[in-house]
């Protein structure tokens, strides 16, 4: 299914003046497509992502995940959208201190009503397709960066879902690292069919991704 933005606009007060955080965009991103969004801090990519995961409803336009518009779900409605048919990947990676790798994604799928075997075990498929079969016993504070990155990444795939939304996965990792959680983040795009929205500020691995498009006060180009 894939994700579309229509005229997207989302505005808020700051004192006497209507910041525009979001000016009329509008974009759509196929199954099987990884689509980078550039720009410089403070250029909307951050709430370019939190409308299309329904974090923030917006000012105007609206978001179809598949045939569905978001922008007129309730809250429980887009919990559960957001725990059936989006994942997301934080920059901040939220892993619990206390739990393996494993773990971390069992979590997530009790949450769906998953048996204890059919969490685990798909758990640990996950974590093999992200390249850590070696270490789904380890805890974060025994992964490296990038592994906790591949942890999260694994976590947002565990519903399978229909769109993945990645925010500046690579933002805390060397250029190496960084290179392969994008190609990463490409091969399960393919891998599982779905429509992959990766918000950057690192220009230099966009080689990897189908398209870029750039953002700049609010605005889309590219």
């Amino acid at each position: 299914m894939s994700l579309r933005l229509h005229g997207i606009g989302l505005t808020y007060p700051d004192g006497e003046r209507t910041v525009h955080a979001l000016d009329e965009v509008s974009l759509r991103v196929d199954p099987g497509e990884l689509l980078a969004v550039t720009g410089p801090s403070g250029s909307g990519k951050s709430s370019l992502l939190a409308v299309a995961a329904g974090l923030v409803r917006p000012t105007a336009g609206s978001v179809h995940v598949g045939e569905t518009d978001i922008t007129g779900l309730n809250g429980a409605a887009l919990s559960r959208l957001r725990l059936n048919r989006i994942g997301i990947v934080f920059q901040q990676h939220n892993l619990v201190a206390s739990l393996t790798a494993v773990e971390q994604l069992q979590v997530t799928e009790h949450m769906r009503g998953r048996s204890a075997r059919k969490a685990r075990d798909k758990a640990v498929q996950l974590l093999a397709t992200v390249g850590l079969s070696g270490k789904q016993h380890r805890r974060p504070s025994r992964l490296s960066g990038g592994e906790r990155q591949r942890v999260n990444i694994a976590r947002a795939l565990t519903a399978r879902p229909e769109v993945l939304l990645v925010d500046e996965p690579t933002a805390a990792l060397d250029q190496e690292r960084g290179a392969r959680i994008v190609e990463l983040l490409r091969d399960v795009t393919r891998q599982y069919g779905v429509a992959t929205v990766l918000v950057t500020h690192d220009t230099q691995h966009l080689a990897q991704t189908d398209r870029t498009v750039a953002i700049h006060d609010g605005k889309l180009s590219g």
